[in-house]
């Protein structure tokens, strides 16, 4: 059986981080939504690529043949629900009870539209808003953990290291742990390869530090938080998650915020989660061009790919960023910052 992972009408509310990739592509607890595919689908199955924006294609190419699974790309998946859409029949889809489309089986992605309906019951991670992938990030984390360490043995932190909930610690092979302070009890803690945990890292799970990335030193970290491959996270993070090939090295805090890949956020540079109100936070919405409703009390900075800011950079509570900005300069930025923009609260251009 082929499956395909494609992006279904409601990618443009996942604007900016889904300029520069598929939904499938983001990541979410410790894998991407791609891989979380990969690794829970029986080995007959064969991934046959991406259905996405035209102009990604080139990079995120499909193979469809005669008969494969549409799978919609924003649904995280678990084994129930796998079981689900391995039942579908030839012109079936498979539906939640809010009428989203989970899968279909066809040759035709158009066929979706007149497909036999059926529905399931399971629950599952849904990535439909940005705020999403914070908010959700610890049920996947959790998920992810599972299903990465199932039968496996971790690598043993050296005795320079305070542990609790040491069951719940996972260490992959070149991983380098010294002098840190971990707490595990409320959530699992997942080392990647080659990664490092530097003297004086305070981490409490759940939290992945993810292949080949670092915490600097005497960083604070609570969970949920997730640290992509090839990252350096340093000053205080709160409920993150960095997709990866990205830095938060220095002193500062970060919380309740997703950066994409590439970014850097400059040495002492911080962003509010909270207005001084209490009230919901709004986020900049591409779809409707206007400020959307979270629910939520706390909601931090969203800054897609190749975006960067200076030194002590101020981020008011709600803020996105688009792809390949430069923000700089005192005081409170916009609360959107478009795509191509250099500048500051002083004054910026789009180039």
């Amino acid at each position: 059986m082929r499956y395909l992972l494609f992006d279904d009408e409601n990618r443009a509310n996942l604007l900016p981080l889904a300029y520069t990739r598929p939904v499938a592509e983001f990541r979410i607890g410790i894998l991407t939504i791609t891989e979380k595919w990969s690794r829970r689908m029986p080995n007959e199955a064969v991934f046959g690529g991406y259905v996405t924006e035209t102009y990604l294609q080139g990079k995120y190419p499909s193979d469809i043949n005669e008969d494969q699974l549409w799978i919609n790309a924003s649904v995280c998946p678990n084994d129930a629900l796998i079981k689900d859409i391995l039942s579908l029949e030839m012109n079936e889809g498979l539906f939640d009870e809010q009428e989203h489309i989970i899968a279909f089986r066809s040759g035709n992605f158009k066929d979706s539209v007149d497909c036999q309906k059926s529905y399931t019951d399971v629950a599952f991670t849904h990535v439909q808003n940005l705020w999403d992938i914070f908010s959700k990030n610890a049920i996947e984390l959790e998920a992810d953990f599972e299903l990465i360490t199932r039968g496996r043995t971790s690598q043993k932190a050296n005795a320079t290291n305070n542990i609790l909930g040491e069951e719940n610690l996972f260490i992959e092979e070149g991983a380098v742990l010294n002098c840190a302070i971990i707490n595990a009890s409320n959530g699992p803690v997942y080392i990647g390869k080659d990664a490092e945990v530097m003297e004086g890292s305070i981490i409490r799970g759940p939290f992945a530090l993810c292949e080949a990335s670092q915490t600097k030193l005497g960083a604070k970290i609570y969970g949920p938080t997730t640290v992509g491959p090839n990252s350096k996270v340093g000053g205080e993070l709160n409920n993150v998650v960095i997709f990866g090939y990205s830095n938060k090295g220095h002193d500062g805090f970060l919380g309740n915020s997703v950066l994409g890949e590439w970014c850097n956020i400059g040495a002492d540079s911080n962003n509010s989660n909270l207005k001084n109100n209490y009230a919901e936070v709004r986020l900049w919405n591409y779809a409707s061009g206007r400020f959307a409703h979270t629910g939520l009390q706390f909601c931090g900075l969203i800054m897609a790919d190749h975006s960067k800011c200076g030194i002590n950079t101020m981020f008011n509570t709600g803020t996105v960023v688009g792809v390949c900005s430069n923000i700089f300069g005192t005081g409170f930025p916009r609360n959107f910052i478009p795509s191509f923009s250099w500048g500051g609260p002083q004054g910026s251009q789009l180039l």
